[in-house]
Parts: structure tokens; C-alpha cells; sequence
């Protein structure tokens, strides 16, 4: 459904209203969805770091934080503030510059692609044509930080790291890119709306996820892996390489890492929320709801619910794959490097291809639901 509210439209004739010329109107308008894409990534790391440790403490029957604030929920805000007052340590021996530069390169691609993600169907940074594409080139930057961050700490058990941090992202960057691609041609476009848009006839059965469940399921692998969560953590295997690529980092410079990891999850959340669960469309069609109680979509109260419960949709199915993430950090073990690229190149691979072509098959034989 069409929420018809403009978002940068309302706010530029408001501003040009208080008597401000259009073009300072629009000037003002400019940084607006950046600082708000900055402030939202943000808040959603510290919701994600405080979920971590509860859900953490919860799995190993503890309580987990408790006294800095109401069920400690200000433990993410105490530990940004230590990383930002702690001393920044370089090596002697490192490379200055690469080693600074590496963990900008790891953050700025992951912030950039939030830029595709939608909230609704007017609440989207930037709605290109091609923002699936862009996502996926923007996430192929993220190894060369890595590897950086490794080689220049000029430490064996950090170089040992970046390799592997960079060798398990390009080894399942291409089974992700095949299942996003297979979603691509059931919707025919590759812009981030118009996947959603493409699910909302049916409500919940009209979500990708049960036309693509194999896609699903290679897409979520391969997503836990370029984050680096447990089974998958192996740049950082704390008994093999003390932190991996991180191991001389310290102060800020270590915290742009961690922000990047918990960032990258909930992007990742949020892709497969948009890509298979619908969006921020629910269950039921709004429209259905709307014709039972005798509202009419244009109705401006309906349009500005809709908006406001899209985005409350979006972010409760994003944090459910967020706790679904952390439960299968305690539930599953670490796999071997070995393991790891035969899931990628000999499994996950072949499977992506083989669903790609009965995928474009599907959509041969059954053009009607499968977006022929």
C-alpha cells in the first residue's frame, strides 16, 4: 500500500512556509537523511549490544546487566565511552596509516547501505534502480579494510586474521549475490521498493520466503558469515589468534570495528526483512483491514498509521533475525577454516546456482506467481 506521504516534499514546503527561500529549503533538507541514517544505525547498535547480553546471560542461566540503568540498559552507552577515553596505541612497528585507514574502510561501506534501505514506501534515503547492486558493491569493500587492519599491525596472529576475514567473504559473497539475484528476477527490478512493493498482494503469503526458501536459507548462511558471528567467527577465534585482525587495535579505532560487526548485523537483518519477509508490509493487507472497518486508503490517519506502523514492522522482523542470530551463537560450534570454505565454495555455491535456474524455470512455467 502507498503510503502517499512525502517525506522531503512536506519538509521543504514547511521550511519554505516559515519564509526561507527554496533553495536554502532544500539545502537544509540535504544532510537530514544522513544524520538521521547516522543517529538510527547508532541507536540500533547499542539496542543490539544490549540484547546480546541478556539473551547471552539468559542462554547461560545468569541475569546479565542489571545496574547501569533501568535492566541495564545503559552497559552499551558506558562501554562507547570507555572505548572513546581509552588510549589509542599504535605499534611501533606497524604501518600508520593503513592501520588507521583500515577500520574507516570496514564502517563507511556498511553505513552507505542504508542508503537502499526502505522503511516504507516514501521512507527510503535514496530509492535507486540498482540499490540491491549497490549493496552488494559496497559490501565487497569491506574486505580490503580487513586485510588492511591485518597487515599493517605488522603481527602475525592480525595478519593471520585479516586473510581469513577476507578469504570467508569473498567465499560467500557469491553464494549471497546468487540468492539476492534469484529475488531479483522473480521481482524484476533490483530497487529495494519494488521488491516490497512486489510482496504485498497476499499478505503473509505473498512474502518471498515461501517462493524462495532455499534462496532464504543460503542467503541467511551466507549473511552470518560476512558478519562474523558464531558458527563463523573464525578471523577472530580467540584459543587460535588471540582477536585476529583486531588483536592491536585499542581506544576507538578497536570500538569502529565493533560498531562496524553489530551494524553490518542489523543491515543484514534488515536486507532479509525487506528481501523475503515482506518489508513493511504485515500479515494481513492493510488494505483488507481498512475496507472491514469502512476506512479508505486515502484517508490521511490511515496513511500516517500505515507510515508509522511500516517502520515498526520493518525494525520488529529486522531484531527478531537479530535474536535469532545470537541464539545460534550459543547453540552452534565454531567450525574449522576447512569447513568453512567447503560450505561456501562446494555447498552453498552449487545450491545457489541450482536454485537461480529453478527460479528463472518457475518463472517460465507459473508466470503469475513467480512474477513472470
Amino acid at each position: 500500500m502507498n503510503t502517499g506521504i512525502d517525506l522531503q516534499g512536506t519538509f521543504i514546503q514547511s521550511v519554505k512556509d516559515l519564509g526561507i527561500p527554496p533553495g536554502a529549503a532544500k539545502a537544509i533538507w540535504m544532510p537530514l537523511p544522513m544524520i538521521l541514517m547516522l543517529i538510527g544505525a547508532t541507536v540500533g547498535v547499542l539496542v543490539a549490544t544490549w540484547l546480546e547480553r541478556k539473551i547471552s546471560a539468559a542462554a547461560q542461566q545468569r541475569i546479565g546487566p542489571e545496574y547501569q540503568g533501568p535492566f541495564g540498559l545503559l552497559v552499551p552507552v558506558a562501554d562507547g565511552l570507555k572505548l572513546i577515553f581509552k588510549e589509542d596505541i599504535v605499534p611501533a612497528q606497524a604501518d600508520r596509516w593503513l592501520f588507521t585507514l583500515g577500520p574507516v574502510i570496514v564502517v563507511i561501506p556498511v553505513f552507505l547501505s542504508f542508503l537502499i534501505v526502505p522503511f516504507g514506501e516514501n521512507i527510503v534515503i535514496t530509492n535507486v534502480g540498482m540499490g540491491v547492486f549497490l549493496w552488494i558493491a559496497l559490501s565487497s569493500i569491506q574486505p580490503i579494510g580487513l586485510l588492511m587492519a591485518g597487515y599493517a599491525s605488522n603481527n602475525k596472529y592480525a595478519l593471520l586474521g585479516g586473510l581469513r576475514a577476507a578469504a570467508q567473504s569473498i567465499s560467500y559473497e557469491i553464494p549471497l549475490a546468487l540468492s539476492v539475484l534469484a529475488i531479483a528476477m522473480m521481482s524484476n527490478s533490483l530497487s529495494t521498493v519494488d521488491i516490497v512493493n512486489q510482496q504485498s498482494n497476499f499478505g503473509i503469503f505473498g512474502w518471498n520466503i515461501w517462493r524462495q526458501p532455499l534462496g532464504f536459507i543460503i542467503f541467511w548462511i551466507a549473511a552470518l558469515a560476512e558478519c562474523e558471528r558464531l558458527p563463523f567467527d573464525l578471523p577472530e577465534a580467540e584459543e587460535e589468534l588471540v582477536a585476529g585482525y583486531q588483536t592491536e587495535y585499542s581506544g576507538m579505532k578497536f570500538g569502529l570495528f565493533y560498531l562496524g560487526s553489530y551494524i553490518n548485523l542489523i543491515l543484514s537483518s534488515l536486507l532479509v526483512a525487506i528481501l523475503y519477509l515482506g518489508g513493511w508490509h504485515f500479515p494481513i493487507p492493510v488494505s483488507l483491514i481498512g475496507s472491514l472497518l469502512g476506512i479508505s486508503e486515502t484517508d490521511p490517519v490511515l496513511q500516517v498509521v500505515t507510515a508509522s506502523l511500516g517502520i515498526t514492522m520493518t525494525v520488529l522482523k529486522a531484531y527478531l533475525l537479530v535474536f535469532l542470530a545470537i541464539l545460534i551463537r550459543w547453540t552452534v560450534p565454531r567450525v574449522r577454516i576447512d569447513q568453512l570454505l567447503d560450505l561456501g565454495w562446494k555447498f552453498l555455491l552449487p545450491v545457489g546456482l541450482v536454485n537461480l535456474l529453478l527460479t528463472a524455470a518457475l518463472k517460465l512455467a507459473f508466470p503469475v506467481a513467480f512474477g513472470g
